[in-house]
């Protein structure tokens, strides 16, 4: 593999932390959005509800998670639903708003708007 294209993919993995990340080339916008974005009930391991904590809680009440682009409008579109009776939106705000804000800049990047849907409702 040529040099070039190891650092871009190191560029890629090492830019894409919560802490200190930013998007650095499409490549690292990419992974950014794919990361950030990905909230689901199967990510959830332990299946005991009694000892979720918020995190388990926030993904078990995502039952859909889809990332849309519509790239005549230039949107990349984080699409949810969440069972609110497990977990209120607030909830997934709480843990989730740093990946929000990278997954902006990773669109922004890429010249485009991230948006963000929650059961129907345009929230970004």
């Amino acid at each position: 593999m040529p040099a070039e294209e190891v650092a871009t993919i190191i560029g890629a993995i090492g830019n894409h932390e919560e802490e200190e990340g930013q998007p650095v080339s499409p490549v690292s916008a990419a992974v950014i959005l794919a990361d950030k974005s990905d909230v689901h009930r199967t990510r959830v391991r332990n299946r005991d509800i009694a000892t979720f904590d918020i995190h388990d809680r926030v993904s078990y009440a995502a039952v859909e998670s889809k990332v849309k682009v519509e790239a005549q409008e230039k949107n990349i579109i984080l699409d949810l639903v969440i069972e609110t009776e497990i977990c209120p939106v607030m909830d997934y705000f709480e843990i989730f708003l740093t990946r929000m804000i990278m997954c902006r800049r990773a669109a922004e990047l890429l010249e485009c708007h991230f948006r963000l849907m929650i059961n129907g409702a345009k929230l970004l």
